[in-house]
C-alpha cells in the first residue's frame, strides 16, 4: 500500500494527480486551505478507489503549524512514499514589483512555505532510505522576463533549492522531482487569454505520476517546455533585454 501526503491538494494539478493515485488503491493524506473542498475532494477520492483517505486544513503561512502536519500525515499513513507539494500563488507583476509587501508574500508562499514543509519531510525519508519527493515550481523560474519576475524569482529560488536537496538526498536513495510546468489552465489563470500552447491539468498529472515513477529530476510539462526554455536561456543578455517577454 503506497501512502501519499499531496499539500495544496485542492489545485486542479493536485487534485488530479490525487485522482489518479486514487485509482491505483493508495492510501492519500490531502492538507490544504479551504475545509469544504478537502471534504469533497475526500469523498471523490474514495469513490475512486483509494484505500484511505485523510485531511486536514493547512495555511502555508503558518509556519508553526508545519511540523504537525507532516506528522499528522504520518501517523494516518503509516509510511510516506510520495510527497507532493503543489500550493502556490500567482500574483500581478506590476503590483507586486511596486510593493515589497507583496514581493515577500510570493516569496514566502511560492519558495519559503515549501522550504519550511519539506524541512520536516525530509528526515522521515532519510531515516527511510526511501520514498519521492516532487514539488510543482514552473518555467518562469529558468530566466527573469518583465512579464513575471516577482514570481519567477519565487520559483526560481524553490527549484535551485531542490536541485540541491536532490543532490543531498540521491546517496540515501530518496528522489527529489522539480516539476516545471508551462502555461496551465487552471482556476488560477483564469484571467488570462488561453492558446495552443496550454496544457490541462489532467495532462499534467498524468505526466507527475509518470515522473514520480521514473524516478526524474525535472520534469517540463508538456514535454516541449524544455526546449521552449532552452531557446529563451540561450539568449544574450543584451538582446533579451531589448524584448518583451
Amino acid at each position: 500500500m503506497t501512502g501519499i501526503l499531496v499539500i495544496g491538494a485542492c489545485s486542479a494539478m493536485a487534485t488530479e494527480t490525487a485522482r489518479l493515485y486514487a485509482q491505483q488503491g493508495a492510501s492519500i493524506f490531502l492538507a490544504a486551505r479551504n475545509e469544504e473542498r478537502l471534504a469533497a475532494l475526500t469523498a471523490d477520492l474514495q469513490v475512486r478507489g483509494a484505500e484511505r483517505v485523510g485531511s486536514a486544513v493547512f495555511e502555508a503561512l503558518e509556519y508553526d503549524q508545519h511540523s504537525g502536519l507532516v506528522q499528522t500525515a504520518r501517523e494516518f499513513l503509516g509510511d510516506i512514499d510520495v510527497v507532493l507539494v503543489a500550493h502556490g500563488s500567482l500574483g500581478e507583476q506590476t503590483e507586486s514589483a511596486a510593493s515589497f509587501v507583496l514581493t515577500r508574500q510570493e516569496f514566502e508562499i511560492n519558495a519559503l512555505s515549501v522550504m519550511s514543509l519539506l524541512s520536516h519531510v525530509v528526515p522521515l525519508l532519510r531515516e527511510r532510505s526511501a520514498g519521492s519527493i516532487a514539488v510543482i515550481s514552473s518555467v518562469a523560474g529558468d530566466r527573469g522576463r518583465q512579464s513575471n519576475y516577482v514570481y519567477g524569482a519565487a520559483k526560481g529560488a524553490l527549484s535551485i533549492y531542490l536541485q540541491g536537496l536532490r543532490n543531498e538526498l540521491a546517496s540515501v536513495g530518496v528522489s527529489v522531482l522539480t516539476v516545471k510546468p508551462g502555461f496551465v489552465d487552471t482556476p488560477m489563470t483564469a484571467h488570462i487569454a488561453k492558446g495552443s500552447l496550454w496544457a490541462s491539468p489532467e495532462d499534467i498529472a498524468r505526466g507527475i505520476v509518470r515522473g514520480i515513477e521514473r524516478g526524474q529530476d525535472v520534469l517540463y510539462l508538456p514535454w516541449f517546455w524544455r526546449y521552449i526554455m532552452w531557446i529563451i536561456r540561450m539568449i544574450p543578455e543584451r538582446l533579451f533585454k531589448r524584448l518583451s517577454l
